[in-house]
C-alpha cells in the first residue's frame, strides 16, 4: 500500500514555550476509497527540529503493516537527513558529528530508525507552506495541538 505521509512542526521559536505537530496520513484503498488520518499532539520545552522529527516518527509508528511511505515535510533538516545520509555517517562515528560532539536527538533519530524498519520511505521537502493545502493542514494541526490544555514534557 502507498501512504503519503504530511509532517509539519510548529514550536513556535520557543524552547521554553508551547509546541505541537501535526500529521496526516493519507492513502487510496483498494476500491479507490480515499483515507485520511491525522495525528497531532503538543509538547512543552522543545525545538522545532524535534517537532519536525516527532510528525515524521508519529505517522510511521501509526501504520501495521509495511507500506510504501512518501513523507513530505518543509523541514531541509529532516530531508536532507536522509537525502544525504547524515544518520548512516552518525551511526558510523558512534553517533558523534566529530570527536568530541554528540549528535543531537539521538533519541529521535533511533526511534524514527526503529519506525522506518520494515517500510519503503522516501522523503520530499516542500519548500515552504505557501500553496500546499495538506501542509497547511498539518501546520494547523501542530498549532491546534499547541494551543491545547494536554501538552506534555518531552524530556
Amino acid at each position: 500500500m502507498e501512504i503519503k505521509l504530511y509532517a509539519d512542526g510548529a514550536a513556535r521559536g520557543n524552547p521554553d514555550g508551547p509546541g505541537g505537530y501535526g500529521t496526516v496520513l493519507e492513502y487510496i484503498d483498494t476500491k479507490g476509497n480515499l483515507h485520511i488520518r491525522e495525528l497531532s499532539q503538543g509538547y512543552k520545552k522543545t525545538t522545532n527540529n524535534r517537532m519536525e522529527l516527532l510528525a515524521v516518527i508519529v505517522g510511521l509508528e501509526a501504520l501495521n503493516r509495511p507500506c510504501q511511505v512518501e513523507v513530505f515535510s518543509d523541514s531541509k533538516y529532516v530531508i536532507d537527513a536522509f537525502n544525504q545520509h547524515w544518520i548512516e555517517g552518525w551511526i558510523q562515528k558512534d553517533w558523534k558529528r566529530n570527536k568530541k560532539e554528540e549528535v543531537k536527538n539521538i533519541d529521535l533519530w533511533k526511534r524514527l530508525l526503529t519506525a522506518k524498519k520494515n517500510h519503503q520511505v522516501t522523503f520530499t521537502w516542500i519548500k515552504g507552506h505557501a500553496g500546499h493545502p495538506q501542509n497547511e493542514r498539518c501546520d494547523t494541526l501542530a498549532t491546534t495541538a499547541a494551543d491545547g490544555d494536554d501538552l506534555l514534557e518531552d524530556t
